[in-house]
C-alpha cells in the first residue's frame, strides 16, 4: 500500500496526466487533472469511495504523472494514451477506425464522386463523415440519379472505349467517350456539391433558370432534361426527413443497465438527419451514466471532425472543458451541453429511446452478434465492423438445377426479408463460377437500378476461382467500398480448417478453431449453403414431377388433361400422328404439329 503522507507532496499542482501502475508496471488506470496533487489526494480517502476505485488502489504499486502546459493538453494526452495502453479500469471505447465520406475529386476536367474511408490524401473535396456506410451509398445513390456525375474508379474511367452499363440506365454522363463538353459536366458537379451542402433548393432555383433558358432557346431537349432534374429533387426534398434547424450537430444519449453501457450517436448534417451509430463502451460495475457519457467524449472525438453543437442527454463533468478541447481541436466554436427545449429536446428523446432498446437486444444474447462483428473486423484487418453482411452459395447435382443463394445478416441476426434465390439458367452444366457470376450481376444490377442496398462485406462459399469471379462483377458494375472474401473448406474439409480469402491479398487467412469471428463465418456460411441447397431441391423436385406437356405453347391444364384422357397416357400421345392428335377436342391441326414436334425432337 502506497504512503500517502509521503507520496502526496511530491506531486506538482499543475495541469496533467497520471497513470496508475501495479507491480508489474502494467498501467491501471489513466486520468487527467487540473490539478495533479489534489486530484490523487482524493484517491486515499478512506470513506465515500467506490468499490471499484478501493479495488484498484489495493493493486496500485506506483503512480507516473506527466505535466502538460494546458488543460487542454491534458485531455488530449490522456486520450492518446487509453487508445494506446487500454487500461484495466479505464472506460474503453472500441471505436471504428475510420468514418466514411463522400468524396469529390478536383484538378480534372471530369471529376469523380465516390465513397471515401481512411486519410484524406487524395486533392478534393469530402463531405462527412456520415454515420454508416449505407447512408454514403444512400446519398451516392440520390447523386447518381439526378446529377449523373460519374462514380467509376479513374482506371476504369480512362481505359473505356463505349459507355458501360451507368450510362445506359441513364446513371451517367457519358463522359468517358466524350459524350458531355467538360464545361456543362463542371456545372452537374457544382450542382452536386450544392446539393451536398444541403442547399438543395438552391440547386432546384438554378434548374429552374437554366430549364427557361433553353426553352427560349428552342433548346427543348435540354429543357426537359432539367424539367426531369427539378422533379427528381422535388421528390427528393419530399421523401428526406428535413429538420427545421439548419446546420450540423451531433445527438448523443446514453443508457446503462445490468453492469453495460450503449451510447447512441445521432447525426445531424446541414439540418437533415442521416442515421445513428450505436456503441457499447467497455465499463465497470459502479460507473454511471455521467461517467460513462464523460469517458466517451474525448475518445470519440478528438482526431475526428467535430460538428459546432453537441447536445447530450445527461449532464457530465468538465463540459466546458471537453467543450474548449473540441474548440481548440476543430478551428471553430464547439458547443457542449443538454438539450433543454425545442427540437434538440426532442431528437435527445428519440436517441434515448433507440439507445434503451438496442442495449435491451444487446443484453439479450449471451455472445452479441455486436461483439462477433467487431473480432471478425478485427480478423480480416477490416476499417470498420461490418454492418451489413451478404454470403452466396451455389448448389447443383451434377449441374441439374442450379440454383445461386444469398442471405444477409445486420447488427441484428440474419434479415431473412432480403433472402434471394436465383435460378441459373444459358450455363455450362456444372460451371459454378459462371454461375457465380450471373448470381452477383442479377442481384448488384438491381441495386444500381435503384433496388436494395449493397453490404460492406461480401462473402462467398468456395476459393480462389470465386474471389476472382466476384470482384469482376463488382468491377464491371463499377461498385466500390466493398470488401470480399471467400470462404474455402481448406485441404482437410473439416470445419475449423477454413480459409479465407481477402480481396487485395495475395495468401490465405486461418482463424483459430475457437475464435468468435470464425464461428460468425461459418454461421453464415452455413445459413447461405441451407438456403442454396432447399432451393435446389425444390427446383430439381420439381422438374422432375412436371409434364412434359407444360413445355409446350397453347397446351393448358384444360388441353392438357383431355390429351391424356383421349389416349390413356403420354405414352400413346407421344406415338400417336398430327392427325390423330388433331382430333381431340380443343387442338387446332397447328396445335397438334407442335404437340407432335416437341415429342420427336425430344426423342431426336
Amino acid at each position: 500500500m502506497l504512503d500517502a503522507k509521503q507520496l502526496l507532496p511530491s506531486f506538482p499542482t499543475t495541469p496533467g496526466v497520471y497513470r496508475m501502475l501495479d507491480a508489474d508496471r502494467d498501467v491501471l488506470y489513466v486520468g487527467k487533472a487540473r490539478n495533479l496533487r489534489k486530484r490523487l489526494q482524493s484517491y486515499f480517502r478512506v470513506s465515500g469511495q467506490p468499490p471499484k476505485v478501493l479495488s484498484m488502489m489495493r493493486q496500485v504499486a506506483a503512480i507516473e504523472t506527466t505535466v502538460t502546459h494546458t488543460e487542454n493538453e491534458a485531455l488530449l494526452l490522456e486520450n492518446n494514451l487509453i487508445k494506446t495502453l487500454h487500461p484495466r479500469y479505464n472506460i474503453l471505447l472500441r471505436d471504428d477506425k475510420s468514418y466514411p465520406y463522400i468524396f469529390i475529386s478536383d484538378g480534372e476536367p471530369f471529376p469523380r464522386i465516390g465513397f471515401h474511408r481512411g486519410t484524406k490524401r487524395a486533392k478534393g473535396r469530402y463531405f462527412g463523415p456520415y454515420p454508416s456506410s449505407a447512408s454514403v451509398r444512400d446519398s451516392l445513390h440520390l447523386l447518381q440519379k439526378v446529377f449523373l456525375v460519374r462514380q467509376c474508379e479513374d482506371s476504369f474511367f480512362r481505359n473505356r472505349s463505349r459507355p458501360c452499363l451507368q450510362y445506359q440506365i441513364k446513371r451517367c454522363s457519358g463522359p468517358c467517350v466524350g459524350l458531355i463538353d467538360p464545361e456543362r459536366y463542371q456545372q452537374d458537379v457544382k450542382d452536386a456539391v450544392l446539393f451536398l451542402e444541403g442547399r438543395s433548393s438552391a440547386v432546384v432555383t438554378e434548374l429552374v433558370k437554366r430549364m427557361e433558358r433553353a426553352s427560349e432557346n428552342l433548346d427543348y431537349e435540354r429543357a426537359a432534361l432539367y424539367r426531369d432534374r427539378i422533379a427528381a429533387l422535388r421528390r427528393i426534398q419530399e421523401k428526406q426527413y428535413i429538420i427545421g434547424t439548419s446546420g450540423d450537430a451531433d445527438v448523443l444519449a446514453v443508457v446503462v443497465q445490468r453492469d453495460a453501457a450503449c451510447v447512441e450517436v445521432t447525426f445531424i448534417r446541414n439540418g437533415a438527419n442521416l442515421g445513428s451509430k450505436t456503441f457499447y463502451p467497455r465499463m465497470g460495475a459502479e460507473d454511471s451514466a455521467a461517467t460513462v457519457l464523460a469517458a466517451f467524449l474525448p475518445q470519440y472525438y478528438l482526431g475526428k471532425a467535430i460538428p459546432p453543437r453537441i447536445y447530450l442527454n445527461c449532464t457530465v463533468p468538465d463540459m466546458q472543458w471537453l467543450a474548449s478541447a473540441f474548440s481548440q481541436q476543430s478551428g471553430h466554436s464547439v458547443s457542449v451541453g443538454v438539450a433543454a427545449r425545442g427540437k434538440p429536446r426532442r431528437w435527445v428523446g428519440m436517441a434515448t429511446i433507440n439507445a434503451a432498446d438496442h442495449l435491451r437486444r444487446w443484453l439479450a444474447s449471451k455472445t452479441s452478434l455486436a461483439e462477433r462483428l467487431d473480432a471478425l473486423r478485427d480478423a480480416l484487418g477490416l476499417d470498420a465492423s461490418p454492418e451489413r453482411i451478404e454470403c452466396f452459395d451455389i448448389s447443383h447435382t451434377m449441374g441439374e438445377a442450379t440454383v445461386g443463394a444469398c442471405v444477409v445478416f445486420d447488427v441484428n441476426g440474419p434479415l431473412k426479408s432480403d433472402y434471394r434465390r436465383f435460378n441459373i439458367e444459358g450455363i455450362q452444366p456444372g460451371d459454378d463460377y459462371g454461375a457465380l457470376t450471373q448470381t452477383l450481376m442479377r442481384r448488384y444490377r438491381r441495386l444500381k437500378e435503384g433496388e436494395g442496398k449493397l453490404p460492406d462485406l461480401l462473402m462467398i462459399d468456395g476459393g480462389k476461382g470465386q474471389l476472382a469471379a466476384g470482384v469482376a462483377v463488382l468491377q464491371e458494375l463499377q461498385l466500390g467500398g466493398v470488401r470480399l472474401v471467400a470462404v474455402a473448406k481448406g485441404p482437410e474439409r473439416k470445419p475449423g480448417k477454413e480459409q479465407l480469402f481477402l480481396s487485395g491479398q495475395t495468401g490465405p487467412s486461418i482463424l483459430p478453431a475457437n475464435s468468435s469471428a470464425l464461428h460468425l463465418v461459418q454461421q453464415i456460411r452455413d445459413e447461405a449453403h441451407r438456403f442454396a441447397i432447399t432451393g435446389h431441391r425444390q427446383r430439381r423436385a420439381k422438374s422432375r414431377t412436371t409434364s412434359v406437356l407444360e413445355g409446350i405453347p397453347g397446351v393448358g391444364e384444360r388441353r392438357r388433361q383431355a390429351l391424356l384422357k383421349n389416349f390413356g397416357g403420354l405414352r400413346e400421345l407421344a406415338r400417336a400422328g398430327v392427325e390423330d392428335i388433331s382430333r381431340v377436342p380443343g387442338v387446332s391441326r397447328e396445335l397438334a404439329q407442335r404437340i407432335y414436334d416437341h415429342f420427336h425432337e425430344q426423342s431426336a
